[in-house]
């Protein structure tokens, strides 16, 4: 067994002499080349997996001469061509013959009936010809039939599908049968209700008809996926019959009539999508009995009547999607109930009126919130920013009246807002321009008035943001240009009040310079001059260069917004120019937050006693009673987040990375280096606690350094000179120990932190690079995590999971170069799981995810791999798979 060891070359001929050798496994190396003939000699052969390789050519005739004892064959993911030898019925043992992902053409051979198949998967090849019903009948021990993605027909020119349907009933063990995406023409047979299936997935094809009653007799069935076909007539209130029914897929087809409310007796139900169909009536009241369901799909539909408040019982909805329809009424309260939406709730383009419930403020982990093109009026109540993990508002197109409430300034993820074509007016919440995440806004078409506010969103914000505002003015491009204000001197009572201000202030200090007179001569007098007269300086690091306020102020053009590099939960980062000329980055500490003092004096034990490559270093720092600031390097290409979700400038959108494969290896590697260092090497060991992709920056060359230790926790390490930080071990006790999405499942029951809670953010922030998807989209398809959804869909399939830019781009290489980057994708993938386990005792340490990554950077930066990575050596694998030949 060879499995995953970066194996390169072909297959060597000289494996024929391991005579004896049973168990041939060499998945996911880089093996390329041809099966060899040789191999047909090694008789006792039982399992042959060559799967994720870089294999091509034919399947090799001879393999399959002598092949009585053959029990497993996988050879998926490879670029094996041509037909599937007839020669395969020479193996009547053979159980599994997995062939997905290659390029294989014809039809299947009749000759598979001379075998003891039970699992057969051919997706995603060029298989053609009629859907093997003469083959089927005779399998009777078939228990997975995968043909998926292929170019098969069913009988009939293509028009009838009884015959295939009628010969699984021989197949009576069959539980899971998927023909998705071949164009399968026909309608569904009433002896698909004699199947004993688990899951049935016939996506993406041209099915039409009705769904036959029968297909109730399906007791075991736990997937049903019909969606993307041209099926009508309305949904067989027999479906409720399926009583294991997890997941039911009907979406984009032409049913009508109502939605059976027999739905409501599917109790194991956890996604139920009818989108895109012609359904009426109204949403069934019995689906508040779907108590596991976790998305809900009922969007582009004629629904009718109001959305009913049993829908709030339904407590574990990660996605609720109810728009464009014509539902009525308002949202009722109950829908409070459904604390848990994580996703997005959606009841954009409806006739739904009323005042929006402040009941939606409980909604405190929903991402998107789209509630546009309806009829509601009142007011946006201020508890809005409860929403804290909110990052899509849409509540534009209504007839919404009073202002904006200053509170939205509080929601510190919120990237789009869109509150067009209203009634609301008074002036712009200035409180908007703190949040660094927004990157678009729509105020077009109310009855704003006064200045529009600069910084932030609103310094890269076009006149379409404000257009149909009569009364408002500003130096957006496009917009009025506010008048001149109208100097209060002008009037003769301001006037008045002017002289009597001066004359009092000019008496008490009057006042204040003869006291001051009188103690400067008492100090003098007592010998304290020097001390008590020393003005206030700010208190510099030792060993540090000194910067003086005066000198950040003049370097950061007064903290001007237009220097502002973006803001966290306890500061505001500018940029700066020394007189030097040295960019400098300030990171000034909000004096207003309860931890402020907390968090700069824990950045800065941090940051004094680090020094690594791939950790943020600090040139010094200020502090005033006042003032807080720490000088940082500036970092030109900015956070690995501004790059792994580049902001495009369509709405709400957001374009592919730029990041490449070896550069996303590259910041991985980078990131446990410095990670690794904290934990094991650092004199004062450190705990980050807050690892994410806007806390970890890019210098001008792309290498990548941790930052932000605000929240970190110090270990006192024995025998070290901890200068002072055994004191500092409590400082940010009652400090988050992270951000949603990366915070390690353990702290959420009051564990202590450590560093495996690093090591889960650490595998969360691989995950993401991989899929570009943030942790906070969790639930992504089963009401599971990012770590959980990527574990249950990965399966070897990178098209699955992967970045679409990373996919697109691994499609325009070589054949040898793709197998190489799928192979460093999928460790990627298998590292991130690694260390995202549930058990912090399971999870590797940081020292060994930086051996991984070290490993893979230096496989994918050789350029010649055949030549000059690892040989494969024939007495080190006979020593390995046959010790006694």
């Amino acid at each position: 067994m060879l499995v995953d060891n970066h194996l390169f070359g072909a297959i060597p001929p000289e494996f024929s002499k391991l005579r004896r050798l049973r168990h041939l496994q060499l998945d996911g190396n880089n093996l390329h080349g041809q099966i060899p003939e040789s191999l047909a000699l090694l008789s006792n052969l039982t399992l042959v997996t060559l799967h994720d390789n870089n294999l091509t050519g034919m399947l090799p005739i001879s393999f399959f001469h002598n092949c009585t004892s053959l029990r497993n064959v996988d050879l998926s993911q490879n670029f094996f061509t041509g037909k599937i030898p007839e020669e395969i019925g020479n193996c009547p043992n053979l159980w599994t013959l997995s062939l997905y992902n290659n390029q294989l053409t014809g039809q299947l051979p009749a000759s598979l009936i001379n075998t003891s198949m039970y699992n057969l998967d051919v997706e995603y090849n060029h298989l053609s010809g009629e859907l093997p019903s003469d083959i089927m009948s005779k399998l009777p021990s078939l228990t997975y039939l995968h043909l998926s993605y292929n170019n098969m027909v069913s009988h009939d020119d293509n028009t009838n599908l009884v015959p295939f349907f009628n010969s699984l009933g021989n197949c009576t063990d069959l539980e899971e049968l998927e023909l998705a995406g071949m164009d399968l023409g026909g309608t569904l047979p009433d002896s698909i209700g004699r199947l004993n299936l688990t899951q049935l997935l016939l996506q993406e094809n041209k099915i039409t008809g009705s769904i036959p009653p029968h297909i109730g007799n399906l007791s075991n069935l736990i997937s049903l996926n019909l969606s993307s076909n041209l099926l009508s007539g309305t949904i067989s209130a027999e479906i409720s019959w399926l009583s294991q029914l997890e997941q039911l897929f009907l979406s984009h087809n032409l049913f009508s009539g109502e939605i059976p409310a027999a739905l409501g007796k599917l109790h194991h139900l956890g996604l139920l999508d009818l989108s895109f169909n012609k359904l009426s009536g109204e949403i069934p009241v019995s689906l508040g009995n779907l108590v596991q369901i976790y998305s809900l799909f009922l969007n582009n539909n004629q629904l009718s009547r109001s959305i009913p408040p049993t829908l709030g019982r339904c407590t574990d909805l990660y996605k609720l999607d109810l728009s464009y329809n014509r539902l009525t009424g308002s949202i009722p309260a109950e829908i409070s109930g459904i604390r848990e939406i994580r996703i997005f709730l959606n009841l954009s383009h409806n006739q739904l009126e009323g005042p929006l419930p402040i009941e939606l403020s409980k909604l405190e982990n929903v991402q998107e919130i789209d509630l546009s093109s309806n009829k509601f009026t009142g007011n946006i109540f201020i508890q809005i920013s409860n929403c804290i993990a909110v990052r899509l508002i849409n509540i534009s197109h209504n007839a919404l009246q009073g202002n904006l409430p200053d509170s939205l300034g509080d929601l510190k993820n919120l990237e789009a807002i869109d509150v067009s074509g209203n009634h609301l007016s008074g002036i712009i919440p200035i409180s908007l321009n703190k949040i660094h995440t927004l990157t678009f806004i729509n105020l077009s078409f109310n009855e704003f008035k006064g200045m529009i506010p600069s910084g932030g969103i609103f310094n890269s914000a076009t006149k379409m943001s404000f257009v149909g505002n009569q009364h408002l003015c500003g130096t957006v491009p496009g917009m009025p240009i506010c008048p001149p204000k109208q100097h209060w001197l002008h009037t003769r009572m301001y006037f008045i009040i002017f002289v009597l201000v001066i004359s009092i202030s000019a008496f008490l200090s009057t006042i204040c310079l003869v006291t001051g007179i009188h103690r400067i001569k008492l100090i003098i007098s007592s010998g304290k001059s020097e001390t008590r007269s020393k003005p206030i300086t700010p208190e510099l690091m030792h060993n540090f260069p000194r910067i003086t306020y005066r000198e950040l102020l003049e370097a950061t053009a007064e903290f001007d917004e237009q220097r502002l590099l973006g803001t966290g939960s306890y500061g505001r980062v500018y940029k700066g120019i020394l007189q030097d000329g040295t960019a400098i980055a300030v990171k000034v500490l909000q004096l207003q937050s309860g931890n402020f003092t907390k968090s700069f004096n824990r950045e800065c034990q941090v940051l004094k006693r680090i020094r690594h490559r791939n950790l943020m270093r600090i040139i010094t720092a200020c502090s005033l009673p006042d003032f807080k600031a720490l000088v940082l390097p500036y970092m030109a290409n900015g956070s690995l987040d501004s790059h792994l979700y580049p902001h495009s400038e369509t709405e709400f959108g957001s374009g592919s990375s730029d990041l490449t494969l070896l550069q996303r290896v590259n910041i991985c590697s980078d990131i446990a280096e410095g990670m690794a260092y904290l934990h094991h090497h650092s004199p004062v060991r450190v705990i980050h606690c807050d690892l994410k992709p806007s806390n970890v920056l890019l210098n001008d060359d792309m290498t990548a350094l941790v930052s932000d230790f605000g929240i970190a926790k110090l270990v006192m390490t024995v025998g070290v000179g901890n200068d002072g930080a055994e004191n500092m071990g409590n400082s940010t006790a009652n400090m988050l120990c992270g951000s949603i999405g990366y915070m390690a499942p353990e702290y959420g029951f009051g564990s202590n932190t450590s560093t495996k809670g690093d090591v889960y953010s650490f595998g969360i922030l691989v995950l993401e690079m991989v899929t570009r998807r943030r942790p906070t989209d969790d639930m992504f398809a089963g009401g599971l995590s990012l770590h959980k959804w990527v574990k249950n869909h990965y399966h070897g399939r990178l098209e699955k999971v992967i970045d679409s830019s990373l996919l697109r781009a691994s499609r325009d290489q070589s054949p040898e170069v793709k197998r190489m980057w799928d192979v460093a994708i999928g460790e990627l993938i298998e590292l991130g799981i690694l260390c995202t386990q549930e058990s912090p005792s399971t999870r590797p340490t940081m020292l060994d995810a930086a051996d991984d990554l070290d490993r893979l950077k230096r496989y994918l930066g050789e350029k010649h791999m055949p030549s000059k990575m690892n040989a494969l050596h024939l007495e080190d694998i006979i020593a390995i798979c046959n010790p006694q030949a």
